[in-house]
């Protein structure tokens, strides 16, 4: 779907004759509806002229050539030829323009792009690829953000499993499932992405009962109370939101999760499980299996490319895998997957882990090898960022460990992925990051 911006100033712009060749490039669907068009303009007059007793052939045939004998007898056939081709271009093309302008015009004032541009792009994002994308928080929202780029058949599969801030408040208050990541993915997937993430960010900073809440949240608790469930109010927001793609809960189940900690705690609550500060030693969730949503399940089987990641290991990615459908919708996929391994560890999940450490952990929930090549950040973020992270996360660079990857027979894909943003913190770049994995998956 196009939706269209609508602006109040116009302003008008001279196109390059160029401009107008693009309506006939292939796969617009354009050409054959104009010849269409021609075909059935001839055969209207054809059929009026027979009607009315006529024989249109033998008068048009006549009617021509009186009209060439005209106008030879005031020029030269040779200049009188060229000069009715060249008008009749010039008549056809400014036609053409004058229409085109007046459509896009209504649909589309001042609007930076052209409606052919707009076209083009939207049947090639139409024509990519089939992505999946699973996991959770804001790894996964970056991630759809390069992706989008590059197909509109993205679909991401999102955890439930969040119990914390304004999410966990409306879990508890009106029985809803956690929209918080999913509120990040439809932002990210949105046409008009950076209006639609500041108004879905936006958060109440008084008001009793609304303050702490982003608007998206409340926006999706709303529509799911209308439409009866959050399968339906993601639907419906996405048609409100010109989402390129579709966003899925992993599944509608009131998913708890549960962990063992190496010091014999028993945490539940995805968010007390990384306050707990711990070393984790097993996960799982309440209800023990819930059942996949059967649209998730479906979109794994027929994607082209699978990408988990990235993400917090524990309370993000390995949630959907918990999903006994979801897991063996992966086991079974015909499509290459990749893990996109995080950059920097997270205090009460992957403190000192390695990048085996992360394909080890998702092994052993799934029982056998999850993903068939991991991406890893080439170099290390710098000295500044490390010591941001140090100090107020005791946080690490996620070691690439080539040897342990090569004793699992894991493949490994070395890539700069990532971004350092003015505050230390790093992230992974959605351009870099899509590129890299679009680059591998065409090579495949």
């Amino acid at each position: 779907m196009i939706k269209i911006k609508l602006r109040h100033r116009t302003v008008f712009k001279t196109k390059h004759p160029s401009h107008w060749l693009k309506w006939l490039q292939p796969g617009l669907l354009i050409k054959r509806w104009i010849f269409l068009s021609v075909v059935g303009g001839l055969l209207l007059t054809l059929g009026v002229a027979i009607s009315a007793g006529l024989t249109p052939i033998l008068f048009i045939t006549r009617s021509l050539d009186n009209l060439v004998n005209f106008f030879v007898t005031f020029m030269p056939r040779h200049i009188s030829g060229p000069l009715a081709v060249v008008f009749g271009v010039i008549l056809l093309l400014l036609g053409q323009r004058r229409m085109l302008g007046s459509i896009t015009q209504v649909l589309m004032p001042n609007q930076d792009k052209e409606l052919v541009d707009l076209l083009i792009n939207h049947r090639k994002l139409n024509r990519g690829a089939k992505l999946v994308a699973i996991g959770g928080g804001t790894g996964l929202s970056t991630l759809l953000r390069g992706l989008k780029k590059y197909s509109a058949n993205i679909t991401a599969i999102v955890t439930v499993a969040d119990d914390g801030g304004s999410s966990g408040r409306l879990r508890r208050e009106h029985g809803v499932l956690p929209p918080g990541d999913i509120r990040n993915c439809l932002a990210a997937l949105a046409d008009e992405e950076e209006l639609v993430t500041e108004l879905f960010q936006y958060r109440f900073t008084a008001g009793e009962g609304l303050e702490g809440h982003s608007f998206g949240n409340l926006f999706l608790t709303a529509m799911a109370e209308i439409t009866g469930d959050l399968e339906k109010a993601i639907a419906a927001s996405s048609q409100v939101l010109a989402v390129r793609g579709r966003v899925l809960p992993a599944t509608l189940a009131d998913m708890v999760l549960w962990a063992e900690l190496e010091d014999g705690r028993y945490i539940e609550g995805e968010s007390n499980i990384s306050a707990a500060n711990g070393v984790i030693v097993k996960i799982g969730c309440k209800p023990e299996n819930p059942r996949a949503l059967p649209r998730v399940v479906q979109e794994i089987r027929e994607a082209e490319l699978i990408v988990i990641g990235p993400g917090s290991l524990y309370t993000s990615i390995i949630p959907n895998l918990l999903v006994p459908e979801i897991a063996q919708a992966i086991a079974q996929r015909q499509a290459p997957c990749v893990y996109v391994c995080n950059i920097m560890s997270q205090p009460g999940e992957t403190q000192n882990y390695s990048v085996a450490d992360h394909i080890q952990a998702l092994d052993n929930v799934l029982g056998m090898r999850v993903c068939d090549v991991v991406l890893v950040q080439k170099y290390p973020p710098s000295s500044r960022s490390l010591q941001h992270y140090a100090k107020n996360q005791a946080a690490d660079f996620i070691k690439f460990d080539q040897e342990n990857l090569a004793n699992l027979n894991c493949p490994f894909l070395l890539a700069d992925v990532m971004e350092e943003m003015p505050d230390g913190k790093v992230r992974h770049d959605p351009v870099k990051l899509a590129g890299v994995l679009m680059r591998w998956y065409d090579h495949q």
